[in-house]
């Protein structure tokens, strides 16, 4: 039996990362039957509407209006329309202002329901030959290098794979950044994912950089780098340096008591044993 959809709540639809027949059945007719569609860019999203032949009335919902849309919204939930949010591509929600849309309907006892499909992270992940037993989404990093580094600095003793997404303008420079901080890595950069010139590059951080250059940054981008090796012998048996540890990140711009528990972490001793080893920097 078909799914009724409920008046009074907010559906988060799923909607193509670029291939449009990568829509689900339950999608396209969660956007027929809402009254509302709330769209981050309602110019993008009228193209997925015409192609499924979808009339619903549509809104836009975005960074630059979620504070005066989002409470709107949420008392026409209230009143009892049916509402579907949507990104201009894959899940709501994901680097993407529907999470603040979330956040105030769980506030005011909203019911909510998502409705999956494409994730970019995930599609490139699975296709990559990278470890898919553990992985984390950092997504898109900070705008700027002064506050990036630290974000990196942050990871470097993950030993999953790390997803990260950038744009073509910046793709260079970050992972010149990422290299930087976690070291020349393998990694694969996968490029405009189930579109027409679809692509996946393969080897160090270094190498792609190279190659990036040569081919030029076009498309939007998912990193997926190598995760870090298993602690070292020398962290193990107490024998490593810690304060060139604490001094290489501090070196980074981290600060340094973020530094040494960061250092702790990855080597899996007391932060006092790193503090004092620290006490000369």
């Amino acid at each position: 039996m078909a799914e009724v959809f409920q008046k009074g709540t907010l559906y988060l639809v799923a909607t193509p990362i670029g291939n449009m027949e990568d829509i689900t059945y339950r999608a396209v007719r969660c956007l027929r039957e809402a009254d509302l569609i709330a769209a981050e860019d309602t110019r993008h999203t009228k193209f997925l509407l015409s192609a499924y032949g979808i009339d619903t009335p549509m809104t836009s919902y975005h960074e630059h209006n979620k504070a005066e849309k989002g409470p709107h919204l949420i008392e026409k939930l209230q009143e009892g329309s049916m509402i579907a949010l949507v990104s201009d591509a894959g899940m709501p929600a994901i680097c993407d202002p529907g999470s603040d849309m979330v956040r105030l309907a769980l506030e005011a006892g909203i019911p909510i329901v998502p409705v999956p499909g494409a994730n970019a992270g995930l599609t490139g992940l699975i296709a990559s030959g990278m470890d898919t037993e553990r992985f984390t989404f950092v997504g898109f990093l900070p705008k700027t290098k002064k506050h990036r580094l630290p974000v990196l600095a942050s990871l470097t003793s993950y030993e999953g794979t790390l997803i990260f997404y950038e744009a073509p303008h910046r793709i260079g420079q970050v992972l010149g950044e990422i290299c930087e901080v976690l070291g020349d890595r393998q990694a694969v950069l996968c490029r405009e994912l189930t579109k027409r010139y679809e692509q996946y590059m393969h080897g160090s951080l270094r190498v792609l950089q190279q190659q990036l250059a040569q081919q030029g940054p076009r498309g939007e981008f998912v990193i997926l780098v190598a995760g870090a090796p298993p602690m070292t012998e020398a962290a193990a048996d107490g024998t490593v340096d810690y304060a060139s540890l604490v001094q290489e990140l501090m070196n980074q711009g981290v600060d340094k008591k973020e530094a040494i528990r960061m250092v702790a972490r990855q080597c899996g001793v007391q932060k006092r044993s790193v503090y004092q080893a620290a006490l000369t920097l």
